[in-house]
């Protein structure tokens, strides 16, 4: 008999996206994390297989991103069958570009194939959460949304997701160098308070951006994709931010660059295919002098969000 197998899809993606700390994400097209899953006749989970990025990814489904997702779903639906997980990383660990999120994206997308009654893609954001929590020490859709439901998110409380429109003009470069930073680390740097005046100026930004991806105003998302709350405490892990930033800042049709994630990939967005080719060779070049290794992308943005490819 031919066991049945489904490969998912999760893409990369932007968390914060400087304005918005924790409740704005964008997903890119181009880099993934793929999960296939094969179907047990036992409730056990099992993962059978890790390739790609695989350093110090556990192997114990409870302690793994897309072992937890799993459980989690199998748990709240009640399945009296198990899964077989193979894990293909294609995104580099503690990046900034949503790995773990991807991982479980992929997982309960994959999943999702074998119910009879499938769930609608944003009733999969929880347990794609129960897999992000085990990675990242904490529950947060910034990454999983975006990944699983493409786009830029909005993510506001009990898991409600609002889709903001993007103009198909905007491109996005983004440059790992070649260091990790967990995110539980750059979590635990970050003051518990702010000023009154870093959050009225913070708001702004975040509104006026809202507003510009709306309007589809490029002059208004220039102006307001500035971070001054996190973007100052978590550039001293990344070497060299700054320098990176103001030299892409100069580059004609930047709109914007700041910190991934919680780095330390950097990003910025541009208005243009050939403002993000220069941005691309920009990075390339402030590595090259500081001798820094790293790899830059040149990418759209994913509407799509994760996917299937089912297997026999």
């Amino acid at each position: 008999m031919t066991q049945f197998s489904v490969t998912g899809f999760g893409p990369a993606s932007i968390g914060n996206l400087a304005v918005g700390f924790d409740i704005l994400g964008l997903s890119l097209s181009g880099i993934y994390d793929e999960v296939t899953l094969t179907k047990r006749t036992d409730r056990e989970i099992k993962i059978s297989n890790i390739k790609g990025v695989t350093q110090n990814l556990p192997k114990e489904a409870h302690k793994n991103t897309c072992g937890a997702a799993l459980l989690a779903f199998q748990d709240k639906l009640n399945l009296n069958y198990g899964f077989d997980i193979a894990i293909n990383k294609g995104i580099p660990l503690a990046s900034g570009m949503g790995g773990s999120a991807a991982s479980a994206v992929a997982t309960v997308i994959a999943a999702n194939h074998f119910l009879s009654q499938p769930l609608e893609k944003n009733e999969l954001l929880e347990f794609a959460l129960a897999g992000e929590q085990v990675a990242s020490g904490s529950a947060h859709l910034d990454n999983v949304a975006p990944s699983l439901l493409g786009g830029l998110c909005l993510c506001l409380k009990n898991n409600k997701v609002i889709k903001i429109p993007t103009s198909s003009e905007l491109n996005v470069v983004i440059f790992h160098p070649h260091i990790q930073v967990e995110t539980k680390v750059a979590r635990s740097i970050l003051k518990d308070s702010i000023s009154l005046n870093q959050y009225i100026e913070q708001s702004q930004y975040l509104a006026g951006f809202i507003s510009a991806c709306y309007e589809g105003d490029f002059n208004l998302i220039a102006k307001s994709l500035k971070d001054v709350v996190i973007e100052p405490q978590r550039s001293k892990l990344i070497p060299h931010f700054y320098q990176y930033q103001q030299e892409v800042l100069k580059v004609d049709g930047v709109l914007g660059c700041s910190i991934s994630g919680a780095g330390p990939t950097m990003f910025a967005l541009t208005n243009s295919d050939k403002s993000s080719l220069a941005v691309k060779q920009t990075f390339e070049q402030v590595a090259k002098l500081l001798n820094q290794s790293g790899k830059c992308w040149k990418l759209k943005i994913n509407d799509q969000g994760a996917y299937t490819n089912e297997v026999h």
